[in-house]
């Protein structure tokens, strides 16, 4: 099985947000999932809060991270380090 770190859309029509999911690749985008690692909300300046330590160990056992996503979980290390 394919693992895939990805989006999940949620929210209303014009107000979207979004679960950062661990999902088998072959499911749907707003299907069924594994694990939930995150949250990202676009409508509140690209506020995300993404779970380092489960995204690690998902990549670790070999989950594949869609460029979105690999762009978030880069800021956030980028922000861990910074708050110290």
């Amino acid at each position: 099985m394919a693992v895939a770190i990805r989006l999940k859309r949620e929210g209303a029509k014009g107000r979207p947000y979004y679960r950062v999911v661990v999902t088998d690749s072959r499911s749907p985008r707003d299907g069924r999932f594994i694990e939930s690692v995150g949250v990202y909300d676009p409508m509140n300046d690209g506020d995300s809060t993404i779970d380092l330590d489960k995204v690690d160990q998902w990549i670790g056992n070999g989950a594949k991270p869609s460029d979105t996503v690999r762009s978030l979980i880069r800021k956030a290390r980028k922000a861990a380090t910074a708050a110290g």
